[in-house]
């Protein structure tokens, strides 16, 4: 989708099938989207006690979510699954109070399949590197 326009909460619920608590956006633009963690989140209670840590599978969500987000236009109607994680390396912590922003880019599509470079940052700072896989149904 070119030159698309950043979306906010309300225009990402339009075009992606994930309510809260597994909406992990509060904004996407082509090739990215951004996600701060409030402190509160479901994943946060047992992950750990007295040292909240986001997990890495809820960054690798949050970066599906991004370039989800980026399809807009491929997902009407349609559900996208995810269907690999492949090669993600976690380097730094996102925390409570962070904004964790993604950099994601179609390397490949294969029918339904899609394989995405994906990166997530908070404040400059690589925090987790992969490829995703998904396919839209």
């Amino acid at each position: 989708m070119k030159n698309m326009k950043k979306l906010n909460l309300e225009e990402i619920k339009k075009i992606m099938p994930h309510r809260p608590p597994m909406l992990l956006l509060d904004e996407a633009w082509e090739g990215g989207g951004s996600y701060t963690v409030k402190g509160d989140e479901f994943f946060l209670d047992g992950h750990f006690p007295n040292n909240p840590v986001v997990p890495g599978v809820i960054l690798c969500e949050i970066m599906a979510q991004s370039v989800c987000a980026s399809l807009a236009g491929s997902l009407e109607g349609k559900t996208p699954y995810f269907t690999g994680i492949d090669g993600v390396r976690i380097r730094n912590k996102v925390l409570p109070g962070d904004t964790f922003t993604t950099e994601v880019k179609v390397k490949s599509q294969k029918g339904p399949f899609y394989f995405i470079d994906a990166k997530g940052f908070v404040d400059g700072k690589l925090c987790i590197s992969g490829v995703l896989s998904f396919a839209i149904g």
